[in-house]
Order: C-alpha cells, then structure tokens, then sequence
C-alpha cells in the first residue's frame, strides 16, 4: 500500500516537472493569413523541441480584421515572440459581381486598403500589440504576387511593405523580409503564375526562413 502511494506520489512529482519544463519553453504567436497558415506546421515542428509555437484562429485577413480581432488572438498568454503580417488581403482588388474565388477582380475591382490605409491601419496595430505585451515584436514582409494573379498587382506587394517597414521603423520593430526570397520559391514551388500560395514544399522553405529568424530572436 505505501509503495502503491509512494509512486503515486512520485508520478505527480514528474507530471509536475514535466508540465512545468513544457510551460517554460517560450511562446511564439505567428498571425497572419494563408500563406502564414501554410508555413507554420513546419515552423511549429522544427521548434517543437525549443519553443510552442501557435497560430491565430482562422485566417487573419486584412488590417481591418485585424483592428477588430487582435486583442481576442493575444488573449492573456504572456508571449515571448509575436510574429506579425498584414498585406495581401489589403492590396487585393474585389468586386461583388467577380466569378473568381474571393470576388478577385483588379481591373474592375474596388482596393481593400489604400497603402497609406494600410500604414495608418498598421500603425494602430502595433501600438495595440505594444501596449498588450512585452513580447518581441516581428513583422514579416508580404510574399510575392504573380503577374497573373486575378486580383492583385505584382508590383503592389514591394509598395506596402516599403510602408510597412517605415511604420516598423518608427515603432523600432524587427522585420523579416520575406518578400525576397519567396519570388525564387514560388517560381519553382507556387502553385502557378495566377495563385499567390504555395505547394507543401514552397511552404516548407519559407520557413525555413521563417525559423532562421525567430531562433535568432530567442533568449
């Protein structure tokens, strides 16, 4: 009987530790829209043994949603790193009469965000982030659109995160420009010349990416 109790005990001594040692590891949030949802699989696994990494809920949209969500993704978890994007829902064109997936229409389309919309919308995103935690702040540039892309400008992705960065600036926040090397991957892992998403291979090496940066960014 006191054997039986002795390792009982000893079983909620280790259970203890053990959740302990998981809850000490640093907490990364990645927000961000699809091509965000894409990559963190592969961030989460590769970091498993070093940091619980964890995505918003859904897809984080533009910066309107954003505005309207992000104290509801912070929650109370006192993070160690939020990683943040915002852009090719903002750049996107749409019209309600558009067949295409998302009402994608750049030619007749109506623009989600101006870039100076944009800016200001970031602008109060990262002050509301700022004033939520203490955690390390990221931005990751927006990936590439291709030429094709029914409802975005190829060139349009360069112009916002130009602004973007100056925002960043501003606030002194780190950003990863991602842009830069997701036009070589998509070129060879897209899903083609009219899709801004990615195989499971193009979205394996953005994070690779993706994890360079935060494992410099840990403690």
């Amino acid at each position: 009987m006191h054997s039986a109790l002795g390792k009982l005990f000893l079983g909620c001594i280790l259970a203890t530790f053990l959740s302990s040692s998981i809850s000490d590891k640093p907490k990364i949030l990645i927000i961000g829209d699809s091509i965000s949802i894409g990559y963190t699989p592969f961030v989460k696994k590769t970091m498993e043994p070093k940091a619980e990494v964890y995505h918003n809920p859904g897809n984080a949209q533009h910066t309107g949603t954003g505005l309207k969500k992000i104290d509801e993704w912070l929650g109370d978890t006192r993070w160690d790193i939020v990683q943040f994007n915002w852009g090719l829902w903002d750049l996107c064109y749409r019209d309600s009469d558009s067949k295409e997936q998302g009402n994608r229409d750049k030619a007749k389309g109506k623009i989600t965000f101006s870039v100076e919309e944009y800016a200001a919308n970031l602008d109060s995103l990262v002050s509301i982030i700022e004033s939520k935690t203490d955690a390390k702040l990221i931005f990751v540039c927006t990936t590439m659109v291709p030429e094709n892309e029914a409802g975005r400008f190829a060139k349009d992705p360069q112009i916002y995160n130009k602004a973007a960065k100056k925002i960043m600036r501003k606030h002194k926040v780190l950003v990863n420009d991602l842009y830069k090397p997701s036009v070589p991957i998509h070129a060879e892992y897209g899903k083609g010349s009219n899709d801004v998403h990615y195989t499971p291979e193009g979205y394996e090496k953005l994070a690779s990416h993706v994890v360079s940066f935060l494992n410099s960014q840990l403690k």
